[in-house]
Formats: C-alpha cells, sequence, structure tokens
C-alpha cells in the first residue's frame, strides 16, 4: 500500500472480473487456476477503508460465516495528514510449516505463531471501539522473509493428494512436481481463515528462501550440476519460479513498477493460459544464476521514513568455480544505489534478506572456511557444505564484506539513518545482534532474526546455537580461521538477546527516530507470550 494506492491480490475459482472499491480488473489463468490483482487508486492518505471484493459483480469476499472483521485498506500517511508520519509497526519472521492431520507432527511443530498473532489482531480489530481504534491495531507491514512453504517436505494429506494423483515411484517422489501440486502447497498453506484475513488487511511483502524451492536450492555449483541431471528437475524449477512470480512477487511491486513490468504486461493480456511465457520467464530466471546479469527478484517499499529494501539471496547468487557471490554484481549495484538514495528522507533502513548476514560468530568462522577448502576444490567440504547448510552470507565471503561496506558507507554518511537493520530467518531460532565498524558510524546497526514462525530445530542444535556466541569457543574457532586462512571481517559483532527458540514473531516498532524490537514465542495456550524487547536507539 502507498499514500494514496493499494494493490489486492486474490485467486479465484472461475474467470471473470474482479472489482474492489470501483477499481476492476480481468484474471488471467495459469495451468487452470485464476488469479487478478487489483489496483485501487485515489484513496486519501493516512485513512482507513472497509473493503469488500466482486466477482463478476457478485461478492466473493468477505466469506460469509467466518466471523471475521472486515478486511481494510489502511493507507500510509504524509506530513500534510498527520504530524508524525514516522510511526511504523513491522511484523517479520520466516520458515513457517503448515498445519497438519498428523497428531506427532503437531506436537513437534507445536502453535503456529503467525496464526496466533492473526488471532490475537482479530480480536483486537473486533473490539475496538470504534474504526479509528481498530484501524491503529493494525501493522503497517508483514515481512515473510522464506520458506513460506515446504516444497520438498509436503504435509502428510498432501503426500497422499500426490499419490492419489500421480503416484509416488517416478520423478521427485512424494516432492513437488509441477504448477499444479505448487497450487495445492499455497492453496494449503494460506487457506487458514485467521491468516487469509490477515493477508487481506496487513501490507505483505514476501521473498522466497530454500523450501520454497528444495532445500539448499542453489547452495553451490556442485548442487545445480546434481540437480541438472535429473531429469525431472526442469519442470520443478520452473514450476517454483513461476508460482513464486504469481502467489508472491506480483504482489510486492508497486503499481508503477508493476504498470511498467513486460512479463506483467504479456501475462494479463494472454488470450488463455498464460503458463508458456510464465515458464520461459522461470527458465531464464534459472539459467542466470551464476552470471554477472539476471531477472531481479529485489525490489523496494518505502514506508513513511523507513525503507525497506527486500533482497533475493537464492537466485542471484554466482556460483562459477573461481567465484562464488550471494548476489550477482548487477542486482548488488542496484542495492547499493537505493540504500543511498534520497538519505534525508530515510530515518531507518531495513535490508531483508531470508538468510542471516552475521551469523553466531564461531558459526560465521566455520562457513568461511569451508568455502576457502571448498573452492580449493575440497569433495569434503562441499559435502560438509550440503549437508549441514553451510550457505549464509559468511559462506560467500566475498559479498559479506560487500554488504558490510555498504552498510558502513551507509551509516556513516552526514544523512546517516538512526538505523539499519538486517531482518532475516532461516536457522530456525531469534537473535539480535549490533554491529560495530573500526571507524564508528552515525548509524547504530543490527541483525535481527526471527526464526521460525512454525518447524522445528534438532534438540542437540540449541546447544550447537548457544555455543557459536561463547567468547572461548569463538576465539579458539577465529584462531584456526586465521591459521586456515580467513582473513579478519571488516565487521564486528556482539549479541544483544538471544538465542532463543520456539515459534516466533518479532515486531519493529519505530517512532520518528526512535526503534525498538519485541520478539514473542507462542505458548501452549496459543496465545504469544513475550520473550524481549530491546531497544534500538
Amino acid at each position: 500500500m502507498g499514500t494514496t494506492t493499494a494493490s489486492v491480490w486474490v485467486e479465484t475459482a472461475a474467470p471473470g472480473e474482479v472489482e474492489v472499491l470501483g477499481h476492476a480488473a480481468r484474471t488471467f489463468t495459469v495451468h487452470g487456476h485464476h488469479y487478478a490483482l487489483v489496483v485501487v487508486r485515489d484513496l486519501d492518505p493516512g485513512t482507513a477503508r472497509t473493503y469488500e471484493v466482486h466477482l463478476d459483480g457478485g461478492r466473493v469476499w468477505p466469506l460469509e460465516g467466518t466471523g471475521t472483521p472486515a478486511s481494510r485498506i489502511r493507507t500510509r500517511a504524509t506530513t500534510a495528514v498527520v504530524a508524525d508520519p514516522s510511526r511504523q509497526r513491522i511484523v517479520f519472521g520466516s520458515c513457517r510449516y503448515p498445519p497438519t492431520d498428523d497428531e506427532e507432527l503437531e506436537r513437534e511443530y507445536g502453535r503456529d505463531a503467525l496464526d496466533a498473532y492473526a488471532e490475537r489482531l482479530l480480536a483486537r480489530v473486533r473490539d475496538a471501539v470504534d474504526d479509528a481504534a481498530a484501524a491503529a491495531e493494525l501493522p503497517d507491514a508483514l515481512c515473510l522473509l522464506g520458506d513460506q512453504i515446504y516444497a520438498d517436505e509436503p504435509t502428510p494429506r498432501t503426500q497422499e493428494w500426490i499419490r492419489a494423483r500421480r503416484g509416488a515411484d517416478t520423478g521427485p517422489g512424494l516432492e513437488i512436481a509441477d504448477y499444479t501440486e505448487y497450487a495445492h502447497l499455497y492453496a494449503e498453506s494460506w487457506t487458514d481463515p485467521e491468516l487469509r484475513w490477515l493477508f487481506s488487511t496487513v501490507p505483505t511483502s514476501m521473498i522466497f528462501d530454500d523450501h520454497d524451492v528444495r532445500d539448499d536450492w542453489n547452495t553451490s555449483l556442485a548442487w545445480r550440476e546434481e540437480m541438472a541431471r535429473q531429469p525431472w528437475w526442469p519442470r520443478r524449477i520452473r514450476a517454483a519460479l513461476a508460482s513464486y512470480w504469481v502467489y508472491q512477487h506480483v504482489g510486492n511491486l508497486d503499481p508503477d513498477t508493476l504498470a511498467a513490468d513486460e512479463l506483467y504486461k504479456s501475462v494479463t493480456a494472454a488470450d488463455g493460459d498464460a503458463w508458456p511465457l510464465l515458464e520461459a520467464y522461470a527458465a531464464r530466471a534459472d539459467a542466470a544464476v551464476g552470471q554477472p546479469e539476471g531477472v531481479r527478484w529485489s525490489y523496494r517499499w518505502d514506508l513513511g521514513r523507513t525503507r525497506l529494501l527486500m533482497v533475493d539471496s537464492r537466485c542471484g547468487r554466482v556460483l562459477n568455480a573461481s567465484e562464488r557471490l550471494m548476489i550477482n554484481d548487477e542486482t548488488f549495484t542496484w542495492i547499493e544505489q537505493q540504500a543511498v538514495e534520497d538519505p534525508e528522507h530515510v530515518d531507518h533502513l531495513l535490508i531483508g534478506s531470508s538468510i542471516p548476514w552475521l551469523m553466531p560468530p564461531a558459526a560465521a568462522q566455520v562457513q568461511a572456511m569451508n568455502e576457502r577448502s571448498a573452492a580449493a576444490g575440497s569433495r569434503l567440504a562441499e559435502k560438509l557444505r550440503q549437508a549441514v547448510d553451510l550457505e549464509h552470507w559468511p559462506a560467500f565471503r566475498a559479498s559479506f564484506d560487500r554488504l558490510a561496506r555498504l552498510v558502513e558507507r551507509v551509516g556513516a554518511s552526514s544523512s546517516a539513518p538512526q538505523t539499519v537493520c538486517v531482518l532475516s530467518g532461516d536457522v530456525h531460532h531469534s537473535y539480535a545482534a549490533r554491529a560495530r565498524f573500526a571507524t564508528p558510524t552515525r548509524s547504530r546497526i543490527y541483525q535481527l532474526t526471527c526464526s521460525p514462525v512454525r518447524n522445528g530445530v534438532p534438540w542437540f542444535m540449541e546447544y550447537v546455537f548457544d555455543a557459536g556466541w561463547m567468547r572461548p569457543v569463538v576465539g579458539l574457532v577465529r584462531r584456526v580461521g586465521r591459521w586456515w586462512g580467513v582473513p579478519e571481517e571488516p565487521v564486528a559483532w556482539d549479541p544483544i538477546g538471544g538465542p532463543w527458540f520456539g515459534n516466533a514473531v518479532a515486531t519493529l516498532e519505530i517512532h520518528g527516530r526512535a526503534a525498538r524490537v519485541r520478539f514473542e514465542r507462542s505458548g501452549r495456550d496459543g496465545t504469544l507470550d513475550p520473550v524481549v524487547e530491546l531497544p534500538l536507539t
């Protein structure tokens, strides 16, 4: 949502014209599924309006009998509307395994923290004394930082559906195989009533991580070569990227960017099924991995005086034998440009990356050592890289350093924002760390990691993650790293909270140049229990 516009994404049971608040869009079709993105314009800044969705004149949203409050569009304020438009509430997290019918899995994974958040928000909106009070309860953005779906680990219910549909003896077995199965997966993950209401009311930004496609996606050139030998892989990766474009990416784009997007124009103008267009685009995007230029999935949101740069750290990698980069040069240059544009209008810079930039320091050293060994041709190092997920920012050291230089440059400038925060997930535990550079910065710089929304971690990994922050362990591993040839990092960092384990969501509260972050975990009774609230300024 902007100050005068909002985009409403829908999937419909039949083709037709979708209308929201007097603005309409025709559906487009992909493999028999129908979608529309309705851009609502000419809204008043700083206001909230309830809305309905109509298909060919008949109301299809809100659903009858759900008992949820009306969905709302709340536009961002400008200084002409309110004295302080810089108050923001941004909720974030990652790694959400959907509800299942399996009692053992339900006990293992526990209560969905995002669902618990949606239920609490829904109750507060329902109990608000008037519309203004209801609108004040709503966060300004929900940032989902990867693993919105698990294409490689379907629920038992979906596995049974796959067996009935095509069997499990060929192709990827019980993993997702094609676009139809991806659409099924999104429906399973997103049709919880409270979650649908949350998505219909709170502006939601998303980025993929590996499980949206497959575990260890684009970990290394060896991984890609292994997958290329699988006859079913081209169909799988094209379905993964095409469905991501439909279900997640187009909703991330602002109306002006969307209107200029050549693929979007072609898809919405297609006469019949748009799958061939999306398949060709997905094939190009996958083929571009490893190239200095490629398809850019990264994007920017400006939320008042808070800027969010959501970074693709999976499909824009360079994985050549002589070079490993987290992000190709073209996209990284774009990120650097966006980070410094109009600095006088930015009080807080948020960089969303599905995988953390600043890991537990001992883990970061291990990943950097592994990268050096794998680059030298060690097969054991490559096996370890995939087996224990040694593929975060420290395992792409050139990119780690480039991001550090960017953050330092932004934080030390004369018009530096008050904070620079890297928001991440992936690692199935939560923590907060503060970064320091040799030259003091004007900005305070943080790594804020919240994961999982709903998933688990082996019990022994809790001890491993704890040990990764312990000074004696860090000192020992760093000495080994220097002997290994790993250069000293251009940034130092220390924990200010965590690690914490369990299903969680985090909320960044911003008021002017002040900011705080709050972590909450889902409790046994289904509510969210506070973990900690940390000042960031």
